[in-house]
């Protein structure tokens, strides 16, 4: 008889692997060694809670996604979220306030969720909700931003509020990431880790692994510019395509095999940062961790969907608790159905078997 996968097993040891290393990777620094000791305790706490409950048979993922706003200042090439409309060039309406985000993270620290990215959009144009991240040290906020945004006020409140976490996106080196993001965009990056390096400030990069880029994304040269810098993590984005025009970026299975080795290596070899890849590798997590088994995604106007590539939701946490929200009908039938567990080419299985979800969403 075949082992039945954990994925609440699977969940608990990535987290606490994350949170070794980011204790590891912040020694030389008292400031953010101190939290991050603080921080793997809160952890714990939140892992024992997530068991706890799981045992009475209430399912808590570890990780939400939280795109707190649809307003972006850049136009970068093959941008899911504006391929997707959840990205628009308009006023938004009728996103969630600070005060609606002040209560979600509320709801998830008494949950045990450790981890909340913020994304957009772009972030930092939420100076509120930012704000009221801040104040949950036992949630981490890593915070997904293009960096354009980043003035004194932000390195202020990232030097007083050690959970929130700048994870900057760069595309490679200066030509690679200008391409993608916009001229100017890498110096003004690079001016950036300067800066938080200087106050000792934690740090990473995101980036989005295409075709194109992997091999520049993943080698010494670019991974050591990042170590010089003081970057402490690097997560690694799988390119997702959301338009048939752009399928030809997206990481197949050779890519993604090359990748993971990629990242086996730099974790050996350079024990000061983190690394982890995204979706990663979803035949030893048990399939796709997203609709509420790994984490699950919360859009700026408060539907909660699967995850970022996969825009459906049933429920919304305007109108309903959080802990509700991750018993939704849609992730319910998503992991029932087995669609999580399906083969498929590579990248996002949501994505590719989009007709299906849609499908559960009006059954």
């Amino acid at each position: 008889m075949a082992e039945v996968f954990n994925i609440q097993e699977y969940m608990t040891r990535g987290v606490e692997r994350v949170v070794a290393d980011a204790v590891r990777a912040t020694l030389k620094n008292p400031k953010e060694s101190a939290y991050m000791a603080k921080f793997a305790l809160a952890s714990k706490s939140a892992s024992k809670k997530r068991v706890r409950m799981e045992a009475e048979g209430e399912h808590i993922p570890p990780f939400l996604i939280a795109s707190i706003t649809s307003s972006c200042n850049l136009h970068c090439a093959g941008c899911y979220s504006r391929c997707n409309n959840a990205t628009e060039d308009v006023e938004p309406v009728d996103q969630l306030s600070d005060d609606d985000w002040n209560r979600v993270f509320e709801e998830a620290d008494d949950l045990g969720v450790s981890f909340i990215l913020l994304a957009g959009g772009e972030p930092l144009l939420r100076k509120g909700v930012i704000e009221a991240a801040g104040k949950k040290p036992s949630i981490l906020f890593p915070i997904f931003t293009n960096g354009t945004y980043m003035t004194e006020k932000y390195f202020d409140e990232f030097d007083r509020c050690r959970n929130l976490i700048p994870i900057m996106s760069i595309e490679g080196e200066k030509e690679a990431t200008d391409n993608r993001r916009g001229e100017g965009v890498y110096d003004k990056l690079i001016s950036n880790m300067d800066e938080l390096k200087n106050r000792g400030i934690i740090f990473g990069a995101s980036v989005t692994v295409t075709t194109d880029n992997i091999k520049e994304v993943s080698s010494e040269r670019f991974i050591n510019m990042l170590s010089e810098k003081g970057c402490k993590a690097v997560i690694f984005v799988e390119f997702v395509p959301v338009t048939e025009d752009s399928e030809y970026l997206a990481p197949e299975e050779d890519d993604r095999e090359y990748l993971k080795a990629e990242i086996m290596r730099l974790r050996k070899e350079h024990e000061e940062m983190v690394f982890v890849s995204f979706p990663g590798d979803e035949k030893s997590s048990g399939g796709c961790i997203a609709a509420g088994r790994g984490f699950f995604h919360i859009n700026s106007h408060g539907g909660a969907e699967p995850c970022p590539f996969s825009p459906y939701s049933d429920i919304n946490v305007k109108e309903t608790s959080l802990r509700d929200a991750m018993k939704s009908k849609l992730f319910l039938s998503l992991q029932k159905e087995g669609v999580l567990l399906d083969d498929h080419k590579g990248g996002c299985v949501l994505y590719e078997k989009r007709g299906q979800v849609e499908e559960l969403l009006n059954a």
